[in-house]
């Protein structure tokens, strides 16, 4: 049974994937840590770099993006493919970008001189020069029907991508999609300004739930905003599509929220009592496996077997749940047995197949550790949702101000249209500020909402929290308001 959780109703966006009752994905969009990828930008060269074949692009963003060589078209319609990047891009010049992948720690996007822009059926590349089809396309006779097509359709210098969805197309839709393409990029080379700056924004968020719809093959969407439901419900009309209506958040309803939690912390317990411990730093990832209260009920290396690969799978859910990037270090409890470790190599290539991110696997090291990489498009969920903790000068983590107003907005809003007139609520002053915006801006926006008069108390504390301290009249809560202040 596949079921999709949507959160909708709120600044902080959400959705949760749940297949056979496990979650197997969660996915947050808040402004501060919406995505770029996708965007595209006008945006100029501030600086090359011989010595690493790349440049530094000024996209109108607090940081400069990076741009290799390979991913310039000047390059890619060369035919001098040893020369440096000197040759092909000088400081100061204009260029379009777009945004693969996203701001990480002190470094700026990376971006792509190579611009895509997704159709239904198809990846239209201006300057891309191939023609490829999609991995999901299992058939060879359709994916070479479909790249005899693309290179009858394109032009020397295009690329296109066919996506799976182009098998049940034909060729005269196919053909009418391109050209649309074509139309609207060249209605992007018009969109030229004075200074760096985004002249295309991609909602990355509803194309996410939409592939995740569109995906399911059974099932149901619950979501509590009805224009997305009409959205959704022209995706697949295999799925049911159901509108959530009742005051308790839609996430704690469905028992997603407790998932979000288990995800933050370092310690993850298997079934069996085996458990992994999960270290994340901004170069890399490292995951401990332990036997725990695991002991198995044959030989010792039957029950190392058991319990790596009951790792092996939880680590890939992890790392999805997680959205964990880069590279991945996972320490196996020593195996004896090549058989085993191949074994582990093969659980884990089966449970990749469920990750919509490109993962390599390296291979163990002699020292028995599991080395992979994983695209990294955007922050993690431990980056997204925590901030260093100032009590212990950064090693460890805890909840950032504005995960926790986030948390109090949901919580206001399942009493919204209740019986009493105000609220006074204890918290810190980051998390009011984070709640109601900078000169109280959203304040209005959600007191309308929850029918509610909302008060605070603030208090000074070593991390952001809040308590909802009294409910009543507007005229009672607000003397007690008063009374915390003196």
């Amino acid at each position: 049974m596949e079921t999709l959780i949507v959160n909708y109703n709120a600044r902080e966006k959400r959705f949760a994937y749940i297949n056979a009752n496990r979650v197997e994905n969660i996915v947050f969009d808040r402004p501060e840590h919406r995505s770029l990828v996708g965007n595209i930008y006008f945006g100029t060269v501030t600086k090359v770099l011989p010595g690493m074949n790349a440049v530094f692009v000024d996209i109108g963003d607090e940081k400069n993006a990076y741009l290799h060589r390979d991913n310039l078209p000047s390059y890619v319609l060369s035919s001098e493919k040893q020369k440096n990047v000197t040759s092909f891009v000088h400081q100061g010049e204009k260029m379009l970008v777009q945004v693969d992948k996203d701001a990480t720690g002190t470094k700026g996007p990376k971006v792509t001189g190579l611009i895509e822009i997704q159709g239904n059926n198809l990846i239209y590349m201006p300057k891309g020069r191939y023609v490829a089809v999609s991995k999901k396309i299992a058939d060879e006779s359709q994916k070479a029907a479909l790249r005899r097509l693309g290179s009858c359709l394109k032009t020397e210098e295009e690329g296109i991508i066919f996506r799976t969805s182009s098998i049940s197309s034909t060729e005269e839709e196919i053909q009418e999609e391109l050209q649309s393409l074509r139309q609207h990029y060249q209605e992007l080379l018009q969109k030229t300004l004075k200074k760096p700056g985004l002249i295309f924004q991609k909602d990355t968020f509803i194309e996410m739930i939409f592939d995740q719809v569109a995906r399911m093959k059974s099932g149901e969407v619950i979501v509590d905003d009805l224009a997305v439901k009409k959205m959704l419900e022209k995706k697949n009309a295999k799925v049911k599509h159901t509108y959530y209506s009742e005051k308790e958040n839609i996430f704690s309803a469905n028992q997603v929220e407790h998932e979000i939690d288990k995800a933050l912390k370092r310690i993850v317990w298997l079934d069996q009592g085996a458990y992994l411990i999960f270290d994340e730093t901004e170069a890399l990832t490292i995951i401990d496996v332990n036997t725990g209260k695991f002991s198995g009920k044959t030989n010792y290396q039957d029950t190392v077997l058991k319990t790596n690969q009951l790792a092996a799978k939880e680590i890939i859910r992890q790392l999805r749940l997680r959205d964990i990037g880069g590279i991945v270090l996972i320490d196996f409890i020593d195996m004896a047995r090549e058989q085993d470790k191949q074994s582990i190599l093969d659980t884990i290539e089966t449970e990749l197949t469920k990750d919509e991110k490109r993962t390599k696997i390296i291979g163990f090291t002699p020292l028995g550790i599991l080395q992979l990489t994983r695209k990294r498009t955007k922050v993690s969920l431990s980056e997204a949702l925590q901030v260093k903790c100032p009590v212990c000068e950064g090693t460890g983590r805890i909840l950032s101000a504005e995960t926790v107003a986030f948390r109090l907005e949901r919580e206001l809003l399942e009493h919204r249209h209740a019986d009493f007139e105000a609220i006074l609520i204890e918290t810190t002053e980051e998390v009011k500020n984070a709640l109601i915006g900078k000169n109280e801006a959203h304040r209005e926006t959600l007191e309308e909402l929850i029918h509610i008069k909302l008060y605070f108390s603030i208090q000074q504390a070593d991390k952001p929290y809040y308590v909802l301290k009294q409910f009543g009249s507007d005229k009672d809560i607000s003397l007690k308001a008063i009374d915390t202040l003196r």
